[in-house]
């Protein structure tokens, strides 16, 4: 970002101009300036607020920048962008009957107006961003989720890995999936899932307390946990099953590990294992599942995030659909007031640099945001009837 940053408000324009002209002509100044009916900067009067820090049109530079309004206790109450700052302030001094009733409120709100020349459209829109994640303005646009969405997550960083649903993605080291929209049935595809592979899902005081006692959980003995708090399997094996639940979750092992379990099946029973082959019975037929009811919507060479968009004059919502391989992975929503008379051109523009920048300002290691971009292979999760959604 260049260097060359201008920074203007009241308190600076007021200092300079006072350094400026000598201290006996600053009555008369003030003088003419009410008689000329400009406020102290030299700007035509309003008969509002707003006149209490207006400044002149020509003191606005006609460049790129990102332009702050603060109320009366100093607090950042909106942050916008602007190709040419001049054009786009001198908008907001408009006779009152002009503006969008929440722009009216905003600037009557107001009590300062400080602006940053930036050298570049780019820059105005990175630094626009950020001070809105650092602020929070009260009058922003504001993108919220309709709802807060549960996650599968497995907890790689352990030495023992759990899974388990949540609704936070807190944990560094953790590995989340989703957002899923119903959790009933996510809860119902993970319970299939641990047939399978029976990972552990305890609590680290429930795990502590089974290896103390030496007596393991319920969950073991009706096969959904393969009982690692005891020994019942070694460590890393526990961890190869929950790289393999892992994989089901990308969709990693697809048809070609389908395809390899049914050979080791064909081989298990033709030595008369038929345990084994029993075991691998039951993985090949929850697998087959989860392939078959991913619903195909597209060819499969085809990964988009697909966005719908609807509004009127006080409210938006928009609707994302994620398709990886030809198939819906995954959906989420968004609704935001509007404050001001913004095109919905610009509202799907902060939404996509919203949430696309929330993915390349993320300094998780393990995670994605939902709304990444579409990159395939490890970044879909392919759960069945549990909100298809892709690894978050």
């Amino acid at each position: 970002m260049t260097n060359d940053i201008e920074r203007h408000s009241p308190d600076e324009w007021r200092k300079t101009a006072a350094a400026l002209m000598p201290e006996s002509s600053s009555a008369g100044a003030e003088e003419s300036a009410a008689a000329a009916k400009v406020n102290a900067n030299g700007a035509p009067l309003l008969g509002d607020s707003r006149d209490l820090f207006r400044p002149k049109t020509s003191d606005i530079p006609a460049k790129p920048g990102v332009y702050k309004w603060r109320d009366g206790e100093g607090r950042v109450i909106y942050v916008g962008k602007a190709k040419n700052l001049r054009n786009r302030l001198t908008n907001y001094f408009q006779p009152l009957y002009l503006l969008h009733p929440r722009t009216q409120t905003m600037v009557l709100t107001a009590r300062s107006l400080e602006w940053t020349v930036v050298a570049t459209e780019l820059e105005s829109l990175t630094l626009e961003y950020t001070w809105i994640k650092e602020f929070d303005p009260r009058f922003n646009v504001q993108f919220r989720d309709d709802k807060t969405y549960p996650y599968l997550a497995v907890s790689t960083g352990e030495r023992v890995p759990r899974v388990w649903v949540t609704r936070s993605r807190k944990r560094r080291d953790t590995r989340y999936f989703g957002p899923y929209a119903k959790v009933w049935e996510l809860r119902h595809s993970l319970d299939r899932l641990l047939r399978t592979f029976p990972v552990r899902t305890c609590t680290t005081n429930v795990f502590h307390k089974a290896q103390l006692t030496g007596r393991p959980c319920l969950l073991a003995s009706i096969g959904k946990c393969s009982a690692p708090c005891v020994n019942q399997i070694e460590a890393d094996e526990h961890r190869r099953l929950c790289e393999q639940l892992v994989g089901v979750m990308t969709g990693r092992l697809g048809r070609p590990y389908i395809a390899q379990l049914t050979r080791d099946m064909k081989e298990a029973s033709a030595e008369l294992e038929f345990e084994k082959a029993a075991r691998l019975r039951d993985q090949i037929q929850m697998l087959e599942t989860v392939v078959q009811q991913n619903a195909v919507v597209f060819d499969q060479d085809v990964d988009a995030d697909v966005f719908g968009f609807a509004s009127d004059e006080l409210e938006a919502s928009v609707h994302a659909f994620y398709v990886r391989a030809g198939s819906i992975r995954g959906e989420r929503n968004w609704s935001v007031e509007r404050v001001e008379d913004i095109a919905d051109t610009d509202l799907m523009a902060d939404l996509l640099v919203q949430v696309y920048s929330d993915e390349a300002g993320n300094d998780h290691p393990q995670s994605a945001a939902p709304t990444a971009p579409a990159s395939g292979g490890e970044n879909a999760a392919v759960l069945p009837l549990a909100g298809l959604a892709r690894e978050a």
